[in-house]
């Protein structure tokens, strides 16, 4: 089966020369959820940004359901990758939630009882629903984080692209969230540096570090290994233990 994602030989400098990615190599699966970890400066937000054509490979392939992600394939591709910014207030800027939520669809001609559709299902599948006609100002700072989910869902995307979803969430938050984004059935990608989020939500992790992938293999053993934790520069909690 073609894999929901595939990054081969990804390199990418920025223009003042500062070369960010030196050579990604990995593939994710239909259907998986994947934690891609690492500490600050190691090319996570560079790669993020080439899964949906915002920046373009300056040497390397990504893929998308086996989609080049490339100028003329853009409109395609960021319909299937659907991003959840860290901040929801960088997707949400209509008068209400059902238009927040119609916009991506509604810009690909989709209308009428479809759209709706899509609409009232996503925003369902992230427990909002009541929300419809409220403006996104008005809601908590963790509502909202649902609802740019909702915008992301009610595109129908091969794969859910979340960036540190547990950010600034109370506790009640971060488990309404994590019992929303476990029952979904798209492929995950979540970029996080909440470990403890991770080993709960994703069976696999990634660490990226020094713009190559140090570290790939099942959450738990990842986790577990201090000596490779340490080595880039990232911890478990104080007192957490690993179940």
């Amino acid at each position: 089966m073609t894999p929901s994602l595939e990054v081969r030989r990804l390199a990418y400098a920025y223009p003042d020369g500062t070369q960010a990615l030196f050579g990604v190599d990995f593939a994710i699966g239909r259907g998986e959820r994947v934690a891609l970890l690492g500490p600050n400066g190691a090319g996570k937000t560079t790669l993020v940004m080439h899964l949906n054509g915002i920046l373009t490979a300056g040497h390397g392939t990504v893929t998308v359901a086996g989609l080049p992600v490339e100028k003329g394939s853009l409109k395609e591709i960021r319909r299937r990758v659907g991003l959840v910014f860290q901040d929801p207030d960088d997707q949400l800027f209509m008068p209400t939630v059902r238009e927040d939520v119609a916009f991506g669809p509604a810009n690909l001609g989709i209308g009428g009882e479809e759209l709706q559709h899509r609409v009232k299902d996503a925003l369902e599948r992230v427990g909002m629903l009541e929300a419809i006609d409220r403006p996104p100002h008005h809601l908590s700072f963790g509502q909202r984080r649902r609802v740019a989910v909702a915008t992301v869902l009610a595109m129908e995307p091969e794969i859910l692209v979340l960036d540190e979803p547990s950010s600034n969430l109370d506790p009640a938050s971060r488990r309404e969230l994590a019992e929303i984004l476990r029952g979904l059935d798209v492929t995950v990608l979540m970029v996080t540096h909440d470990l403890p989020y991770a080993l709960e939500l994703c069976d696999r992790a990634l660490i990226l570090s020094g713009g190559v992938i140090a570290a790939d293999g099942p959450t738990r053993e990842v986790l577990a290994d201090a000596e490779l934790l340490a080595a880039h520069r990232l911890e478990l909690p104080y007192g957490f233990a690993l179940p």
